[in-house]
């Protein structure tokens, strides 16, 4: 349950960095203070259901495509994001197909890195306890 835990807030924090890197990078792509952990759950939640469903959608009309369904469903759950939060507002068409871009590489970055750092440890303890009895 604890490394369940461990990856909610993994995943958490991948969306909050990847949303902070699109607003750090790319000058029409702003987040609100006020609403920056709105914005972030929507779009962790929104991230979260989509891609399972677009893959299923990718893989079975578009398997040519299957490699870019983690872009498509960025694009999706920051289009989610903006629309259902205050805390998140995107203008314009480059800024829109270079956010998804930015937030998808630094989801995906920090989806690869945070568990190294964060589960090692409790992995390696949880292996170790199971080895022993």
């Amino acid at each position: 349950m604890i490394i369940f835990l461990i990856r909610a807030a993994i995943y958490l924090g991948t969306a909050a960095l990847g949303l902070l890197a699109g607003a750090w990078l790319l000058d029409d792509f702003h987040l609100a203070t006020s609403g920056f952990i709105v914005a972030v759950v929507v779009f962790a939640v929104a991230q979260s259901i989509l891609s399972p469903f677009i893959f299923r959608l990718t893989n079975r009309y578009a398997p040519a495509a299957i490699g870019g369904f983690g872009l498509i469903s960025t694009l999706v759950a920051l289009i989610v994001a903006a629309s259902f939060s205050n805390g998140l507002s995107i203008n314009g068409f480059s800024t829109w197909v270079l956010a998804s871009l930015v937030v998808w590489a630094a989801t995906t970055l920090g989806g690869w890195l945070l568990p190294l750092i964060f589960l090692k440890k409790r992995l390696a303890a949880r292996d170790a306890g199971k080895s022993k009895a």
